[in-house]
């Protein structure tokens, strides 16, 4: 593991970021908060990255070591063309990624499609996986809200600003709410194949079999969190989650797809309330 940089939060935790090299290409991780704490990952959707956890870390960081990944194909990890991106895949990698960190043990949080590589985690490491919170992550494909704005063509490959924000705007729905410039960044530092792979691999994973059947096949603990102005997932889906024993789900009026960037704080308090109770110190 190289560390590539840190920043120093306060004098008792630093933030720092590192490189994993892996079988199949380098992840990029991020960890905030004290070492010794229970273990919070954080899971990025499709076409993000760590970043997008920005806002909600410094909420988590007081009682969690708060670890982000980049997923292959994201942000600073490599984007190479021959891997699978299903979220199978990516699970088994970020599963590698906690292994060479130490973690024995961690709650596991995914936004979006997030969702499905945590889901796919704990499917292969229940041993790892304590408990999950899904942010926004879609039960099955019919729930899904189609756009004719998410369709880019390969020549309009690294697309603008502009194209971006568009493709974005169904993300947010937060009056006012304006898209962060690094967020932009992310979207065109990814290759098309990488882009379009995990849009299908996802919606692949979805239509195998949903969600819900597969959580209560785990058994573990569940909370899910949903913007419920979500304007590509229908929010009313999210009820599909409570066939799953013992799940909790806490709707966010007012928010869209992406809580955690439109209201951290309204996002962290289910989220700190649901690890407080099934979080485990390594």
């Amino acid at each position: 593991m190289t560390v590539s940089d840190g920043k120093r939060l306060t004098e008792a935790e630093t933030t720092e970021s590192s490189t994993l090299s892996l079988d199949d290409g380098d992840i990029h991780v991020c960890q905030d908060g004290p070492r010794d704490a229970p273990a919070l990952l954080l899971i990025h959707g499709s076409a993000s990255s760590a970043r997008s956890w920005d806002c909600l870390v410094p909420l988590l960081t007081g009682s969690h070591r708060v670890i982000r990944i980049d997923l292959l194909g994201h942000g600073r990890s490599a984007k190479p063309a021959g891997p699978s991106y299903a979220p199978p895949d990516q699970g088994r990698r970020v599963g590698v990624a906690l292994d060479r960190l130490g973690v024995e043990q961690a709650v596991v949080a995914g936004h979006s499609s997030g969702g499905t590589v945590a889901a796919a985690l704990a499917e292969q490491r229940p041993d790892l996986v304590i408990a999950l919170a899904l942010i926004n992550t879609g039960p099955r494909m019919d729930a899904f809200i189609a756009s004719e704005s998410a369709a880019v063509a390969p020549s309009q490959w690294p697309p603008t600003d502009e194209q971006i924000r568009r493709l974005a705007s169904s993300g947010f729905s937060r009056a006012g709410y304006r898209i962060p410039q690094e967020l932009l960044d992310e979207v065109r530092m990814m290759t098309f194949h990488t882009f379009t792979e995990t849009m299908r691999a996802t919606r692949d994973y979805l239509e195998q079999r949903a969600l819900p059947e597969r959580l209560t096949t785990l058994g573990k603990p569940l909370l899910v969190i949903f913007g419920e102005d979500d304007r590509r997932w229908r929010s009313s889906s999210a009820a599909d989650y409570l066939k799953v024993p013992g799940a909790k789900v806490e709707m966010l009026p007012g928010l869209g797809h992406s809580p955690m960037l439109e209201d951290p704080a309204r996002t962290a308090g289910p989220l700190l309330a649901f690890t407080a109770i099934h979080a485990a110190r390594d």
